[in-house]
């Protein structure tokens, strides 16, 4: 694989990287050569990063301490993944979310990445070059009424900002790339399978085909894997992807249905 892909001295920033598709990303970061941070409000006993930083990116001030943690700890950064995203939103569609609701999926799912940019990139663009990936969903091109209004929404706001940014600072050196997820294995996915499955009195599999159908099906049969998310990421801020910037690369095993 490091023949291939190698991100030997790279210094990388990747939120949220203690479970799921960030922790995935982290460890195949960090065995292609780069030196990684990452964040979260706690961490477990043996966190793969190289530098690991307690913070709540949803506040303004828990973005300022990565970002001084990253000028401290790593002298700078050369990727920034933007990986923290999720949804504490209630169901009942849109008359069911109040201001604080739609507050709190901007400020997890959307404002994080802005601020920290803010605080990142202009030393990548005095320095002529660097990797921002924005980590989005297919939620933003399939919002479900039900339950992911307000997330979905907040991601397709993050989709238009990755746009604009590139287009402002590609021309001085900084890949900007969007990386859309459809629903991945992950442990939270699973304990969503086990509710569903409970509420319907099936199985596991039961539910899991459940949360399928309502996305409309996904063609190649299952969630994508951790692994699989990160290996794009990794691509993509890799040198193998330099003429790559101001792009969307969905990854959802043909869940979205159109073109």
């Amino acid at each position: 694989m490091s023949d291939f892909l190698d991100l030997g001295g790279q210094r990388a920033l990747i939120t949220s990287g203690t479970r799921g598709a960030g922790a995935a990303t982290v460890d195949l970061f960090r065995k292609l050569g780069a030196r990684v941070l990452t964040t979260a409000l706690s961490f477990p006993a043996g966190s793969a990063a190289d530098v690991s930083v307690v913070a709540d990116l949803a506040t303004s001030e828990g973005c300022s301490t990565v970002a001084e943690a990253v000028r401290r700890e790593l002298g700078g950064v050369d990727i920034v993944v933007h990986m923290l995203g999720g949804s504490s939103a209630p169901a009942g569609g849109f008359s069911a979310l109040s201001d604080g609701d739609w507050h709190k999926e901007l400020n997890l799912n959307l404002f994080p990445a802005v601020r920290l940019d803010r605080e990142l990139v202009p030393q990548m663009v005095a320095h002529g070059r660097g990797v921002i990936i924005h980590v989005s969903s297919i939620q933003r091109l399939l919002p479900l009424p039900e339950a992911t209004t307000a997330y979905a929404a907040a991601k397709a706001a993050l989709s238009t900002y990755s746009k604009s940014l590139s287009k402002e600072v590609s021309p001085r050196g900084v890949r900007v790339v969007r990386v859309s997820p459809g629903w991945i294995d992950t442990e939270a996915s699973m304990e969503l399978a086990r509710r569903v499955a409970s509420d319907a009195g099936t199985d596991i599999e039961g539910g899991r085909k459940i949360i399928m159908d309502s996305l409309g099906g996904i063609p190649i049969g299952r969630p994508s894997s951790p692994a699989e998310i990160a290996n794009l990421v990794a691509f993509l801020a890799s040198g193998r992807a330099a003429s790559i910037t101001g792009a969307e690369y969905v990854i959802d095993g043909g869940t979205v249905p159109t073109v």
